[in-house]
């Protein structure tokens, strides 16, 4: 959520913004929200009230130098006096809860250095890294992995419909070891590890910034119940702390979390519509962040460096991608894309595909939570929050096995996975 007083105070500064993200729908909404705000405060409403309550005070005032049958008088007035502000305020509460609720889902503004553009085709590359592997006739990992007996996405279509996939066999214990490998990593960097609810309250979702500007569409709401299931361990982990007070001498305060996640892929009809790239239910590990607002843009570049780490510790080549202002998620204020090289995609030609995504949200989402810490002058402020993904299992497993596939159809297991495989370093057909 956005800072109320100052949209109130410097709504140029919001309106250019939103511009920039490449919303004139979103810059309209934005200024009859303004309009609107501005409005209420020169309402005649407003008026009655600052006058009523101006009666009312100087009635009070009266009162003591009033005889009995004077001051009953007089109360039974300030009572009419007191009815008629109640339903003024109530009234304007009314009106003010309309107007929050469109200036709760405005996005957050971005960050000074972030590319200014309307769509990915803008966004940066940064860097590749990597050498890509030489192979003569790469296969994609789908039909690698129903080959070797690894991926299973028919007989989950029978159970389950379209988009999901069993992983069997050796897939599941390269899952198992990419998270062991993942927080015997992020331990030394004193991540904690959480397992969270997959299962998240609708105030928490839509305080993260997931039911803002149709994103709703994209997570699993369980009507029953009014909660929703988690499309990202960010959108559990986040609430951890809602309305606490942290200690500043306790921050940085870094979790690693591990769980399964859950996504409609409404806005995706007709892409990866095969295989396990783009699916209703995956498994992730997520470092998430919870820091002072000078360390945040330090902290988001650590993300950063963790993530290549990472990438580059398994042997697989990569891109550093910046969105631009038009590819930024709601709650963002700055967000880097990592993207692997799959050598098995585009019929054989590879193509780089998103793999890991870290973003800075500042205040936004700490604001809608109340997650505050009190600094050294006294006051309280609100943390900054970061995300970035450690791994997408379902993803990186498919960069391992197009990266690591030999001309036999097996795939080497990386040797950094190796200790944690039950002296598994090839996976082959049985």
């Amino acid at each position: 959520m956005i800072d109320y007083k100052d949209f109130l105070k410097n709504s140029d500064k919001y309106f250019k913004a939103y511009k920039d993200r490449g919303g004139d729908i979103l810059v309209k909404t934005a200024k009859a929200a303004h309009q609107k705000i501005s409005k209420l405060a020169k309402s005649s409403q407003q008026h009655d009230l600052e006058t009523l309550q101006a009666e009312i005070n100087k009635a009070n005032k009266l009162i003591p130098s009033l005889d009995a049958k004077e001051k009953a008088k007089k109360i039974s007035e300030l009572k009419k006096l007191s009815d008629k502000i109640s339903k003024l305020k109530a009234s304007a509460r009314g009106q003010e809860a309309e107007i929050f609720s469109q200036v709760k889902n405005l996005p957050n503004l971005f960050l000074a250095d972030v590319p200014v553009g309307s769509n990915a085709g803008t966004n940066k590359i940064l860097k590749e890294v990597g050498k890509r592997p030489d192979l003569e006739k790469p296969k994609d990992y789908l039909s690698l992995g129903i080959d070797l007996g690894i991926i299973d996405v028919q007989r989950a279509s029978k159970v389950s419909g379209s988009r999901f996939g069993y992983l069997k066999a050796g897939a599941v214990l390269l899952e198992y070891a990419l998270v062991q490998y993942t927080f015997s990593r992020l331990l030394t960097d004193d991540f904690v590890p959480v397992a969270p609810p997959v299962i998240i309250n609708k105030e928490f979702m839509e305080a993260m910034g997931y039911l803002a500007q149709g994103s709703e569409e994209e997570v699993y709401y369980l009507q029953k119940d009014n909660q929703y299931l988690v499309g990202t361990a960010e959108q559990a982990v986040g609430p951890y702390f809602a309305n606490e007070i942290l200690s500043e001498s306790d921050l940085p305060k870094k979790f690693i979390a591990f769980s399964s996640c859950f996504r409609r892929e409404a806005g995706s009809y007709g892409k990866d519509t095969k295989g396990i790239f783009r699916v209703h239910q995956f498994d992730k590990l997520e470092m998430f962040v919870f820091c002072r607002p000078e360390e945040s843009e330090a902290q988001h570049q650590k993300l950063l460096n963790l993530q290549e780490a990472l990438v580059s510790s398994l042997g697989i080549p990569y891109r550093v991608v910046q969105l631009c202002t038009g590819d930024l998620g709601v709650p963002s204020a700055k967000t880097y894309d990592i993207e692997c090289w799959l050598p098995g995609q585009n019929q054989g030609k590879g193509e780089y595909r998103e793999t890991h995504s870290t973003s800075n949200t500042t205040d936004y989402q700490s604001r809608a939570l109340n997650t505050r810490f009190k600094a050294g002058n006294g006051k309280n402020e609100f943390v900054h929050l970061l995300n970035g993904t450690a791994f997408a299992i379902g993803r990186i497993l498919i960069a391992i096995i197009e990266n690591y596939q030999q001309t036999d159809g097996s795939v080497l297991v990386p040797k950094v996975l190796q200790p944690y495989m039950h002296g598994i370093e090839v996976i082959a057909k049985k």
